[in-house]
C-alpha cells in the first residue's frame, strides 16, 4: 500500500504548528462531539500531521547526529549516562 503525499497546507507546517492541529484534533475527537464523517476527515488529517510531525522530529535527529558525530557510534541512552 503506498503512502498518501502529505499536502502543501501540511508539508509548509513547522513542527509546533502540525503538533498544535495534531493536538486539537485528539481533543475534538476525544470529546466525541463530532459527527462521524467529520471524524473520519478528522483522524485522516491527524495521520498526515503524525506523519509530518515524524518526519520532522527524524530530520532534526539527522541534523544533531551529523553535527555531534554521534551517529549509530552512540545512542541517546549512552550520552545521558555520562
Amino acid at each position: 500500500m503506498a503512502e498518501t503525499k502529505i499536502p502543501k497546507d501540511i508539508a509548509g507546517l513547522n513542527f509546533e504548528d502540525a503538533l498544535s492541529q495534531l493536538e486539537g484534533i485528539v481533543r475534538d475527537l476525544e470529546a466525541g462531539q463530532v459527527k462521524l464523517d467529520e471524524a473520519v476527515k478528522y483522524y485522516e488529517r491527524g495521520a498526515l500531521l503524525k506523519r509530518h510531525c515524524e518526519a520532522k522530529l527524524a530530520d532534526a535527529r539527522m541534523k544533531i547526529e551529523k553535527i555531534t558525530g554521534l551517529g549509530d557510534a552512540m545512542k541517546l541512552e549512552d550520552v545521558e549516562s555520562e
